[in-house]
């Protein structure tokens, strides 16, 4: 097998993709901030939530997990006292 870049190579028809812009990095975060904007645009569709509401009810679910293990924690206890 030849290398790429080696005349033989050129020849038999190898060639390489032309990028469109001079660094490959730069393309991908324009494109994936343009792409996560478009999240928060008034066309976008969906519910509308502002990301302090989803944090808040995260926590606030995180919270009453934790809540239902301690009760069930405690009341696992009071019920091995009683029989």
């Amino acid at each position: 097998m030849t290398p790429r870049g080696s005349p033989a190579a050129t020849a038999a028809g190898i060639r390489r993709r032309r990028t469109t812009t001079s660094s490959p990095s730069s393309y991908t975060d324009s494109n994936s901030n343009s792409n996560m904007l478009r999240f928060y645009t008034d066309d976008a569709p969906g519910l509308k939530i502002s990301p302090t509401v989803v944090l808040v009810l995260s926590v606030c679910f995180i919270g009453f997990v934790t809540a239902l293990h301690v009760f069930g924690k405690l009341y696992r206890r009071s019920t091995a006292f009683e029989g």
